[in-house]
């Protein structure tokens, strides 16, 4: 079993997709917020859940309630519908997009500006509450920032 990445900044990510597609000569980067929350909520299998797999928190994610402040093995909850694990809780994964207030028109697979402050966080921790691990949910911090509560997850 293998625990999640943690403690990486924004760029830190950044450093290892440049590393890791100059190794693999493949393409991984971050998903967009719009990817992450398709994927989250199941993409075309979804089934309207509040969280990533179910809506009962505590069958898809550790968070502040169950998870003793800590991380956890990755796959030990529920998978969402189209298999992927710990998209609520564990820990805040960052997406490729700069924060900002949604657009006020509904838009197809969206991105956020061109620059900011913030890049956007998404899923929630170990330390968050449930309404934090929503798939609906959004944050954010600076690129540079590292914690026990950001990790990734990467789109090739």
């Amino acid at each position: 079993r293998l625990r999640p990445v943690e403690q990486v900044g924004w760029d830190d990510c950044q450093d290892f997709i440049t590393k890791l597609n100059a190794l693999t000569g493949s393409s991984f980067r971050l998903p967009t917020e719009a990817e992450w929350e398709f994927a989250a909520r199941g993409g075309n299998k979804s089934r309207g859940y509040k969280y990533a797999g179910g809506n009962n928190i505590g069958d898809v994610a550790w968070y502040h309630e169950n998870s003793n402040y800590m991380t956890y093995d990755v796959a030990q909850k529920f998978k969402n519908e189209l298999g992927l694990y710990d998209m609520s809780g564990n820990v805040w994964e960052w997406c490729q997009d700069w924060y900002d207030s949604y657009s006020s028109s509904s838009l197809s697979n969206p991105t956020g500006p061109k620059s900011g402050k913030s890049r956007v966080t998404r899923g929630g921790d170990w330390s968050s509450g449930a309404r934090c691990c929503r798939v609906s949910h959004r944050d954010r911090a600076a690129p540079s920032r590292r914690n026990n509560y950001l990790g990734l997850r990467l789109a090739l």
